[in-house]
């Protein structure tokens, strides 16, 4: 697949950094002395920890060269590093592990969240927030043009195949069993657009990603604009000839108690 598109991404920066705002409010005080974002992204989420604890070590992670790119160029006073969250594991306890819209694409979370929590100092805390708009038209539009008979054969199932997030409970389980005391919660934004072409931009920079990834250029054009009409009668105009675009977000704070 190809790397991230860091200026795609930021056209929506100020609705992207809202839910990473809001989850950096619901952590508890904590003296920081090190803390790290993982999948930093271009560092606007990074840029929020570097204000709130100014004091800190900051360290960005991201497994894009180009996103990690930019946001050394807009915060050169942290670190950043090029590494898979997976098989990360930092040289120092953390006081905060911050993962704003990143774990929702990798896997195995009943052993991920563990893992990140036992690289926290006692107190810590891991603060995560993840989207849950899977079963939005927006993505079920996705899966059920990629699966029509013009696309199956060009899209890989698998690659179109992001995994549905734990329930919430199950989170709540995995969280507290793993030595946290656990606040969780779900928020749905509603993004006023201009129209359905402006989802379709929004979700280039990130949902879209695997189901253009095996295209060529005139595939992709061609699988866009088989997107765009499915979305049209899904997302109405409103009054004000605007469409709303409902996006569901997880959040959770597990402060690691022992």
């Amino acid at each position: 697949m190809q790397d991230w598109n860091p200026q795609l991404y930021r056209q929506f920066e100020s609705e992207r950094t809202r839910p990473a705002r809001e989850l950096l409010d619901r952590i508890p005080p904590i003296h920081v002395h090190f803390a790290t974002d993982l999948g930093c992204g271009p560092g606007n989420s990074t840029e929020l920890l570097a204000h709130k604890w100014p004091d800190a070590q900051i360290t960005g992670i991201d497994s894009s060269a180009a996103m990690l790119e930019q946001a050394q160029e807009r915060l050169p006073s942290c670190a950043f590093q090029q590494a898979d969250i997976r098989h990360w594991q930092p040289s120092q306890p953390q006081q905060v592990i911050y993962a704003n819209a990143s774990l929702q694409w990798l896997t195995d979370h009943q052993t991920l969240l563990p893992h990140l929590v036992n690289q926290l100092d006692i107190g810590g805390a891991l603060a995560v927030q993840m989207p849950d708009n899977l079963e939005e038209p927006s993505h079920r539009l996705m899966r059920e043009v990629a699966a029509s008979e013009r696309w199956q054969s060009h899209i890989s199932a698998q690659a179109a195949d992001r995994k549905r997030l734990l329930t919430t409970e199950n989170y709540f389980d995995l969280l507290s069993d793993a030595g946290c005391q656990v606040d969780i919660w779900r928020t749905t934004y509603y993004h006023p657009m201009a129209d359905a072409q402006g989802i379709i931009t929004w979700l280039r920079a990130t949902g879209l990603r695997p189901f253009l990834a095996t295209l060529d250029e005139t595939q992709q054009a061609e699988f866009l604009h088989d997107y765009h009409q499915a979305l049209l009668p899904a997302y109405p105009s409103r009054h004000n000839g605007q469409v709303l675009l409902a996006f569901p977000r997880l959040f959770m704070v597990a402060v690691r108690t022992r």
